[in-house]
């Protein structure tokens, strides 16, 4: 992936959480998992980043926006203990999106920083749509 793209769409998750007025990290993940782009906020906290890269992986390697995986994350369901498997990688805390082009799944982008993780998943998905 070109990394101006990667950096433009770094800088518009900035805007758009400068535009809710929040502090976030942001992170782009390739498919298999492996960091492509990271942006820290000045004030935002410090395990955001952890987050937003964790957020990032999930959906990257999984498919699917983080905030529809708690439903099949239950008891009995196929995820069960997803976000305790290989050393917490995964979670089910929306702010992680898929990345889609031409059908097929090429990245992931996680928002971690927001009280409000609707607002996580609104700024990681303004990022994908300048990704894509």
């Amino acid at each position: 992936m070109d990394p101006r793209k990667i950096l433009r769409a770094l800088e518009k998750g900035v805007e758009t959480s400068e535009k809710l007025g929040i502090k976030t990290s942001i992170a782009i993940v390739d498919v298999s998992g492996v960091q492509l782009g990271l942006v820290r906020m000045d004030g935002s906290f410090s395990v955001s980043p952890l987050f937003a890269f964790t957020k990032a992986t999930t959906s990257a390697t999984l498919g699917f926006p983080t905030s529809t995986l708690a439903q099949y994350a239950g008891e009995g369901k196929p995820y069960n203990g997803i976000d305790n498997m290989d050393s917490g990688k995964f979670t089910t805390i929306a702010g992680g999106v898929p990345v889609m082009f031409d059908g097929k799944l090429f990245a992931g982008v996680g928002v971690g920083g927001a009280s409000d993780v609707n607002q996580d998943e609104q700024i990681a998905k303004s990022v994908a749509e300048a990704l894509a």
